[in-house]
């Protein structure tokens, strides 16, 4: 099978999180980036569990500058075969989306599958309008998925239960937790990721319908305030008063 795995780098999950230039940039400095969890642990993982059950390929593709190259070569550690990293600003969701289907009409992948989305902007818009723009079927949110020769049989969480598909390939799927198990490079793939190769192409012309105005952080959380567990009264008016929760 020949499989393209997207990739992202988000801000560690402990990163300070600020922002710059009149609140429309986030401020990167002193930030440590890691690849996006749930491209990493599910979507790359996965890919590579089918590789290796039935052969074929494994390429990442990123959308980024320079600044991003040690996060993929993470992912040629993990066991990638190639990546594939288009020089551009990753502005939005659409302009990545455009950039990855601008490179994956020309190379015939069985199935293309990132993460169900990133840590940092949430928006699970990727994988949609990706499929849109390749003519292909999208299965959002995959928990499990196996393959019979051309036939993906997928399963994904909904409301009270598990909903399962089957869709022929070619298609895209963004995986959420339980797709696959983390896996931690070792020394050897370490060393091996140095010499896979890593090809940087431009980026097509592509417009964004939308653009980032502007960034706020929520609001502080108020001070904890501890009561006498005799003083019901009390709690009760400050559930009603000032949470609001009855």
């Amino acid at each position: 099978m020949k499989l393209l795995v997207c990739v992202s780098k988000t801000p560690d999950t402990t990163a300070r999180i600020a922002f710059t230039n009149g609140d429309t940039e986030f401020d990167g400095n002193g930030v440590q980036y890691i690849m996006n969890p749930y491209d990493e642990w599910y979507a790359l993982v996965r890919a590579l569990e089918l590789k290796e059950a039935a052969g074929g390929s494994v390429t990442l593709i990123n959308v980024g500058t320079s600044a991003n190259d040690a996060v993929i070569r993470k992912g040629l550690a993990i066991g990638a075969d190639e990546a594939v990293r288009v020089d551009a600003e990753a502005t939005s969701a659409q302009f990545v989306a455009q950039q990855i289907a601008a490179y994956a009409k020309e190379q015939g992948f069985d199935a293309i599958f990132l993460g169900k989305e990133t840590i940092d902007y949430n928006g699970s818009e990727v994988g949609a309008m990706l499929a849109e723009l390749l003519d292909q079927p999208f299965i959002s949110f995959g928990t499990k998925l196996e393959m019979n020769g051309n036939t993906a049989t997928i399963a994904r969480d909904i409301e009270g239960g598990t909903e399962v598909l089957e869709v022929e390939t070619p298609f895209v799927v963004s995986a959420a937790k339980g797709m696959a198990e983390q896996r931690i490079p070792n020394m050897r793939g370490i060393m091996m990721a140095k010499r896979k190769p890593l090809n940087v192409i431009p980026a097509v012309e592509a417009a964004s319908s939308a653009k980032v105005v502007g960034y706020t952080l929520p609001a502080a959380k108020s001070e904890v305030k501890m009561l006498d567990p005799e003083n019901m009264d009390e709690l009760v008016r400050l559930l009603h008063e000032e949470a609001k929760v009855i």
